[in-house]
């Protein structure tokens, strides 16, 4: 008789999942660290069975790659695929952003967009880069949620996640960023006209140009990968 295959709790796996996956986005884990899964599980203060199912998930997402018998590998995000991770963001939010305006949102459908807009300017007025990166990725994320479809939140946030760690790593070595909020203004002022095709255009532009801000600073640094 087979013994019953054993089961972890969700909530121990997700426990898992959300602190690798958090302390590889904030580089805690640079690109190229490893790991023994048993060392992993005596940093998060767990057993290695929910921390073996957590970085399974992360490499299906390619965060991690899991190595046999020799632990986790970060693995490193590179200039190219910096260009096409921008490139299916782009493409999604311009979706998103044409969804929302189509559904001709309201002063109150669009606060939180402002919101984080107003605390990206106070951010960088106080010289808070982490604030203001915070708050970009708030509108970024809100944008996305108030287009209403999910498959496609899903699937922006999966990418995010990999674009996060450069964005992150390059945060001080890019020029100020001034032009995003008033981007973010535009783009509300479009959402609010119910201004599909306009919504859609100048989030293809700032996302087009946040791409070439970040691959030239991976060339102008000669950085290969991250």
């Amino acid at each position: 008789m087979s013994l019953p295959k054993r089961t972890v709790a969700p909530s121990l796996v997700d426990e898992a999942y959300e602190q690798i996956r958090r302390r590889i986005l904030d580089n805690a884990w640079p690109p190229g660290h490893r790991a023994l899964e048993q060392e992993v599980a005596l940093a998060l203060g767990m057993s290695r069975t929910p921390v073996r199912e957590a970085l399974m998930r992360l490499q299906a997402e390619g965060l991690v790659e899991v190595i046999p018998r020799h632990g986790m590998r970060v693995l490193p995000v590179s200039p190219n695929d910096m260009r096409e991770i921008y490139e299916i963001l782009t493409a999604l939010e311009c979706m998103a952003a044409e969804l929302l305006a189509q559904r001709l949102p309201s002063d109150k459908d669009l606060e939180p967009l402002v919101a984080a807009t107003k605390a990206m300017d106070k951010a960088l007025k106080a010289e808070d880069l982490d604030a203001w990166a915070a708050a970009d990725e708030r509108f970024h994320a809100h944008l996305v949620d108030l287009a209403g479809n999910r498959q496609l939140q899903a699937t922006v946030l999966n990418y995010w996640d990999r674009a996060h760690r450069a964005r992150m790593f390059t945060l001080r070595l890019r020029p100020k960023p001034v032009n995003s909020t008033k981007e973010h203004r535009q783009m509300v002022e479009r959402l609010r006209a119910g201004d599909a095709a306009g919504a859609a255009a100048v989030t293809r532009a700032h996302r087009e140009r946040a791409s070439r801000e970040l691959v030239t600073i991976f060339e102008h640094f000669k950085l290969a990968q991250m």
